[in-house]
């Protein structure tokens, strides 16, 4: 069934390392074989031993419209066939800034970088600059790419400067991350108190990287209040909420406004891109009009931002796909309990507008450490064995799914026929 996947991928690891170009592809977490894919083509994808998948990864959200969307499609031809980068400023850069900044009332200015990886980075560096502090404070299982300063672990205090959690990161560095637990309002506190340095808190309000874990309101609030109280900025990392939880993202479902968000994957429908906004005086400081300096040379590629430029104006003439899509996210996680349900399984389901979430455990996790009390010998099994029906879900339970607009009630039925079959040898 797997068996050019299973050679591709012995090939791969002879000249790319792990045989993947991102460890989360290696589908170590469920101990099995990556399928190498051929092609997509609306809500399914095909691997190079022709199994067919229905998708619920999407390129990891990007996809709302699915595979090979049309209009996406046709517009990203027509921007190739004039050139596929210049290294210099197009009008396609203005036109979708100016889609986005509209959509938002505490965003003025907004720049385009390659990856969500970028954006953040650039993020963090734009509030160091602007508040002339050093210190950031981040939440264990967010995850905001892997630079330096961002790949930490915990360290034995309640609230501690964090080490770094992979070889290579200098521990000088990562000394000015502060690390947190997700939702616990005390341990926030104690970073404050514990540094009168700190130029920002960075947070993904609906964390897509431990799986579907939402911020709590008051949380979020507090959040807001001490970077007001301590002059710090509050970055809202919506690389894989923008556009996916709601039309504004996370920001249109919770109450708490940021200074500064950051945005990928939706934005390029597909294509590598990422961005970072804010306001006027916030912005203003970058270079070429400040000091802070940020710079890319592929930087609002003409191809993404035609794509990213489509697949925005499409989301905004279609005034319910988010209704829904949540319909039948809400549809598919509510099928996944009822069948654990019949069969005994403890499972805990979450839906944001496109995008859901299941764990196997009996109570509903609400930070890193929660979920690691989930059972992923058993989310390992239920994944291989939907693999082999011909559901592809993310490969591990550190992930969200999404829904896709190609999607339809009978591709979520036959998913949950599927569970069926595979809950009850679990």
């Amino acid at each position: 069934m797997f068996s050019k996947s299973v050679e591709a991928f012995n090939q791969a690891k002879c000249v790319i390392p792990g045989g993947v170009d991102s460890p989360v592809r290696s589908f170590s977490g469920v101990l099995g074989t990556p399928p190498f894919i051929s092609r997509g083509e609306g809500s399914f994808m095909y691997d190079i031993d022709g199994n067919k998948y229905l998708d619920f990864v999407q390129s990891w959200g990007p996809l709302i419209f699915g595979h090979c969307d049309k209009d996406i499609e046709n517009v990203v031809i027509d921007t190739v066939k004039n050139g596929l980068s210049f290294g210099a400023p197009t009008e396609l850069e203005t036109q979708l800034a100016s889609e986005i900044v509209a959509m938002y009332d505490n965003i003025d200015q907004i720049r385009f970088v390659s990856s969500g990886t970028e954006a953040v980075m650039s993020a963090i560096r734009l509030a160091r600059g602007v508040t002339k502090k050093d210190n950031i404070v981040k939440f264990e299982g967010c995850y905001h790419g892997h630079s330096d300063s961002l790949l930490v672990s915990a360290g034995s205090g309640m609230a501690t400067f964090g080490a770094p959690s992979s070889p290579g990161v200098p521990a000088d560095l990562v000394k000015h991350t502060l690390l947190s637990e997700y939702n616990n309002i005390a341990q926030l506190e104690k970073c404050f108190e514990e540094s009168s340095d700190i130029a920002c808190i960075i947070i993904e309000p609906i964390a897509g990287n431990m799986g579907l874990v939402p911020a709590s309101e008051e949380f979020l609030a507090k959040c807001r209040e001490l970077c007001d109280k301590h002059n710090a900025l509050l970055i809202f990392d919506e690389v894989m909420t923008g556009f996916r939880a709601s039309l504004t993202g996370a920001s249109g479902i919770v109450n708490t406004v940021p200074d500064i968000m950051t945005f990928g994957k939706v934005i390029g429908a597909g294509m590598p891109v990422g961005a970072f906004a804010s306001r006027d005086e916030i912005m203003n400081e970058l270079s070429p009009n400040g000091a802070i300096y940020q710079a890319g040379t592929l930087s609002g590629n003409p191809v993404a931002m035609a794509a990213g430029l489509k697949s925005l104006q499409k989301l905004k003439a279609d005034k319910d796909i988010h209704s829904r899509l949540n319909t039948m996210a809400v549809r598919l996680t509510t099928g996944l309990k009822e069948v654990a349900t019949k069969y005994n399984i403890d499972i805990q389901i979450d839906t944001r507008g496109s995008m859901f979430g299941f764990f196997f455990c009996d109570e509903v996790p609400t930070n890193m450490k929660e979920v690691g009390k989930c059972d992923f010998d058993r989310f390992s099994k239920f994944h291989n064995e939907m693999l082999k029906k011909g559901f592809y879900f993310a490969c591990s339970q550190y992930e969200a799914g999404f829904i896709c607009n190609t999607m339809t009630n009978d591709d979520i039925d036959a998913c949950i026929k599927a569970a069926d079959e595979v809950m009850a040898s679990l």
